[in-house]
């Protein structure tokens, strides 16, 4: 276990490996798992340059977070979290809920987002009030709604491995920081943000996610000039465990390229 203390004293968990000259890349987790769900990809990674994965308050091994905690004060934590690191500039890649906080990192400080992956996210979802009415019904009992979750989570059908690493990894959230997490997420319109970003930005999304499906993801790059789109075939919403080699692949010569350019 890993943790860096904020200014103001909370204390952050936090996982890397790697090191070198190259710009780091940063990775966010969703609402439903933590930082350990990035371990395949700070191993990837780390072989090139620092990869760094965090959790948010609340979640992992972070200091709980407050009741109004918002997803700005998740950007923030995370931009912090970045400075306590030695990190001023990354590549930021965030998977859904990560996704959210990436655009709202760019909106606070972006001249320290190197670029963005967006996997499997949006910038508003049509059915987030429902979604998140459903968070707040199922996680007083967090293994009942892993249970009832994974299988819309996951491409089916589902390795037998990783459906039970993301049971597992759900069910050891704290169901209020879950909460603040699910009103982070599905309650976001982000959709001013971002059609504001200006740095290289690239959007994945699986071909199978029943979550936040393909044509959300188009939408979302739509918006953001530049962007570039692509798609992981056979993946569901969690498309860094599902297909790693394949996220791996394509995050690994989006961010060579953005730095080719920049070198």
């Amino acid at each position: 276990m890993a943790l860096v203390t904020l200014n103001d004293g909370q204390a952050i968990g936090y996982d890397e490996a790697g090191e070198g000259v190259k710009t780091p890349i940063l990775f966010l987790h969703g609402v439903g798992s933590d930082r350990s769900v990035w371990l395949r990809q700070l191993v990837h990674f780390g072989h090139e340059r620092r990869a760094i994965a965090l959790d948010y308050p609340g979640y992992g091994d972070s200091d709980p977070a407050g009741e109004d905690t918002t997803r700005d004060d998740y950007a923030a934590a995370v931009l912090a979290a970045m400075s306590q690191l030695g990190v001023y500039r990354a590549h930021i890649c965030g998977l859904s809920l990560g996704g959210v906080v990436a655009i709202a990192m760019h909106d606070t400080a972006p001249e320290r987002c190197a670029s963005l992956v967006l996997a499997d996210t949006f910038a508003i979802h049509p059915d987030g009030r429902a979604i998140y009415e459903r968070s707040l019904a199922g996680s007083s009992d967090m293994r009942v709604l892993a249970d009832s979750r994974v299988d819309v989570l996951l491409a089916q059908p589902a390795e037998p491995a990783v459906r039970s690493e993301v049971i597992k990894t759900m069910s050891a959230i704290d169901p209020d920081a879950y909460r603040i997490g699910a009103r982070a997420v599905w309650l976001a319109d982000q959709r001013e943000r971002a059609s504001a970003i200006r740095v290289p930005t690239l959007v994945i999304c699986g071909s199978q996610d029943r979550v936040t499906p393909p044509a959300l993801s188009h939408v979302l790059a739509q918006s953001i000039p530049g962007a570039q789109q692509a798609a992981i075939e056979g993946a569901g919403h969690l498309g860094n465990i599902e297909k790693p080699a394949e996220f791996d692949t394509l995050v690994g010569a989006f961010i060579r390229g953005v730095d080719s350019r920049s070198s």
